[in-house]
Parts: C-alpha cells; sequence; structure tokens
C-alpha cells in the first residue's frame, strides 16, 4: 500500500485502472472532471470537457492502441523519449493541434511552436510555455543535459486548475514564479533531472496541492516522503508509470 506523509493511501486517493491496464485519477474542476491516465515516463493522458490531451506521448511506454486519439498533443522538447513523430501520428486525427518547441519543427504537421514564456489556448485550455533546464547535472563540463532555453515546461489551465508538467528540469529559480499550482508533475532521474531532495525543494517553491513523481524511471519514489514530512498542503501521489 502506498503511503502519503506516513498516511495511508486509499478510498479517493487510490487510482482506478483505465483501458490497457493504465492507472487513472478524477479530480474535480470548477467546469467538470478532470481525468489523469499514466502511460509512462513523462507519457501522461488527460480527458477534460470531452477533449483528449496527451503529454508527451511515446510508444516504448505504452500501447496507445486502446487509448482515444488526441485533441492535442504536448512535446516538451526534442529528445526521443518526450518526442515521437510516429506515435504523434498513430494517435493523431483531422484537425489534431501539436505543441512543441522550435527543435521539433518540421517533423510533424501543423505544429504550433512555443518558446519559454509564451503561451496559447487550444480548444479553451491554457498552455503557457515555462523554462525546464538543468543547473546542476551535465553531459560533459558546461555541457548540460538540458541547457536553458530550449525545452519547455507546460502549465495548462482545466476549468480553474493549474496543471505543471515540468518537463526535463531541475530546481530553477523560475519556479518561484509559477504562481498557483494546484497539480504538479515533477521529474525524479539522474542523470538527466532531479534527485528527490530537489525534487523536495521545488515542491516547497511551487507549493502544488497534489504532487505526482514522473519521469522517475529507476528512481526510488519512496525517498521523496520523508523530504516533504511536515510539509503542509502537499499530497504526494505515487503511480505506476513504468
Amino acid at each position: 500500500m502506498k503511503t502519503l506523509l506516513g498516511l495511508s493511501l486509499v478510498g479517493v486517493m487510490s487510482p482506478a485502472m483505465a483501458a490497457g491496464g493504465f492507472e487513472t485519477d478524477v479530480l474535480p474542476t470548477a467546469a467538470g472532471d478532470l481525468k489523469i491516465t499514466f502511460i509512462g515516463h513523462s507519457s501522461l493522458l488527460f480527458e477534460f470537457g470531452g477533449k483528449v490531451i496527451y503529454n508527451d506521448p511515446v510508444g516504448q511506454y505504452g500501447d496507445f492502441s486502446k487509448l482515444p486519439k488526441a485533441d492535442l498533443i504536448l512535446a516538451a522538447h526534442e529528445h526521443g523519449d518526450h518526442f515521437d513523430p510516429e506515435t504523434i501520428k498513430k494517435i493523431g486525427k483531422a484537425g489534431t493541434k501539436v505543441v512543441m518547441t522550435p527543435l521539433c519543427v518540421g517533423r510533424v504537421k501543423d505544429g504550433i511552436v512555443l518558446k519559454n514564456g509564451e503561451e496559447t489556448t487550444v480548444d479553451g485550455i491554457r498552455i503557457e510555455a515555462v523554462p525546464a533546464y538543468n543547473l546542476v547535472h551535465m553531459r560533459s563540463p558546461e555541457v548540460p543535459y538540458h541547457p536553458k532555453g530550449v525545452g519547455n515546461g507546460y502549465i495548462l489551465t482545466f476549468g480553474g486548475k493549474r496543471v505543471y508538467i515540468a518537463g526535463d528540469t531541475e530546481n530553477i529559480p523560475e519556479m518561484k514564479k509559477l504562481g498557483r499550482i494546484d497539480i504538479a508533475f515533477l521529474p525524479m532521474n539522474l542523470p538527466y533531472t532531479m534527485t528527490p531532495e530537489m525534487v523536495a525543494d521545488a515542491a516547497r517553491m511551487i507549493k502544488p496541492a497534489i504532487l505526482y513523481p514522473y519521469h522517475t524511471t529507476d528512481t526510488d519514489v519512496s525517498r521523496l516522503q520523508p523530504l516533504l514530512k511536515g510539509e503542509k498542503g502537499i499530497e504526494i501521489r505515487i503511480r505506476r508509470m513504468p
């Protein structure tokens, strides 16, 4: 049984199951329920107001054939574990919109390009592109795995709820300026993103009502819970993200 800051995750906090055996949560908003399906790594599915939104759909992390076609797709950056043109094509349909970074251009059709600090609204959903980068972890001396200004995190607004999908990032100072965050997805794996200690620091800056660790690979996610012990108002939810 999973735990939340020493409390059992039972009842309404326990995930349901979607087609394909993926765990799902359903969260209320002022404009109806938001359903979140946890596919794997950074691949997520949001269903809201009759719309289907995917974040970083990548075929190696799940069978998308049993999941609905996309109205909107987000790609955090050009790396293969976030941006998979073949899967985007498979789950796309007439009118599917793809929000992506400049380095993804040319690999899928009809993309909407956002840089850090830019925003757009698609099907009534506000999408804000925010910085995602490394300060500490380097591919080689002075060459970060994710340079500043290249990749995006995204903040989506669903019925007044602001959902932050951080992308490949560390606990960067820009997190202090994100404003109210209701739900946060924070990456936790080395050497590409954050240690549990970095995630805990990011959570203290963001103060989300619900925190989902994601992009965890083989990281022991249980290490996060004692680091945030006593931090009021942050609910940690651990979901299966193979």
